[in-house]
């Protein structure tokens, strides 16, 4: 028995334009799951998913969504059901980041870090709860968090993001006492530093890798591929005792 075997499945992955949410639908088209990339930016997206369609021969659309908006957040879930018919796996990757100071840190930043990260999520949870997984009596959620909402940090401040994050970790656990006996699972995802467009050029510095060397038990970043297999074992069909986890991807960052 393939253990990971997603054929059939359909997963619906946001902030799925670049790094992290690419990374992780493609990891889930690797195991057959027809794919879902949810962003913004409508050109990412199309391509995202003509490339996953043509890599590895599954189902891929791409859809544009604030998913601040909720009529829009809505809309796209029912175009992903009129579509496909079903959502069997949701991945919240969705997210932004404001690093300053806290006493520099405005209103309007800290609204937008909420608004995105934490009920950006919660809309897209909700309607695809409603939509797909409530009807069907299946569904894995995955809320992907950060070490940042379990822990503080003194290299990059960034209190909305923190208190954003933290609050994605406890919603994960509500919904999963919540939503559990409805045949469905939420888990979170708590990743360390990983290379991504955005922080590629912070990670290769010389500084941040003196850093890795004191603060990351592995002394190193997160590799390309190194969140998938995490991604993978959370939206298996088997994993059905596997409810309200929250899972750092960190390098052992958190056991400090």
């Amino acid at each position: 028995m393939n253990y990971f075997d997603l054929t059939g499945n359909v997963a619906l992955v946001t902030g799925c334009s670049t790094g992290l949410g690419v990374q992780m639908a493609r990891a889930l088209a690797n195991q057959g799951a027809d794919i879902i990339c949810l962003a913004r930016r409508k050109n990412l997206v199309d391509e995202v998913a003509e490339q996953i369609r043509k890599d590895f021969g599954v189902k891929a659309i791409g859809i544009s969504c604030d998913i601040t908006n909720t009529e829009r957040v809505e809309a796209a879930v029912k175009e992903a059901m009129d579509t496909f018919g079903r959502i069997d796996i949701l991945i919240n990757n969705a997210g932004t980041g404001a690093v300053a100071p806290a006493e520099q840190i405005t209103d309007e930043q800290f609204q937008w870090e909420m608004d995105v990260d934490l009920f950006g999520s919660f809309k897209v949870a909700r309607a695809v709860a409603n939509q797909a997984m409530i009807p069907a009596g299946y569904g894995r959620i995955i809320n992907i968090a950060s070490m940042y909402g379990l822990v503080g940090n003194k290299i990059a401040p960034a209190a909305p993001y923190h208190a954003a994050k933290g609050g994605m970790v406890n919603m994960t656990r509500a919904l999963a006492c919540e939503w559990g006996e409805k045949g469905i699972t939420v888990n979170c995802i708590c990743p360390g530093y990983f290379e991504t467009p955005l922080t590629k050029e912070t990670l290769e510095s010389d500084f941040f890798k003196e850093y890795a060397k004191t603060m990351i038990p592995l002394a190193r970043y997160g590799r390309e591929g190194e969140l998938d297999t995490t991604a993978i074992f959370l939206s298996s069909k088997l994993s059905t005792y596997v409810n309200g986890v929250i899972l750092p991807v960190d390098g052992g960052y958190t056991s400090l």
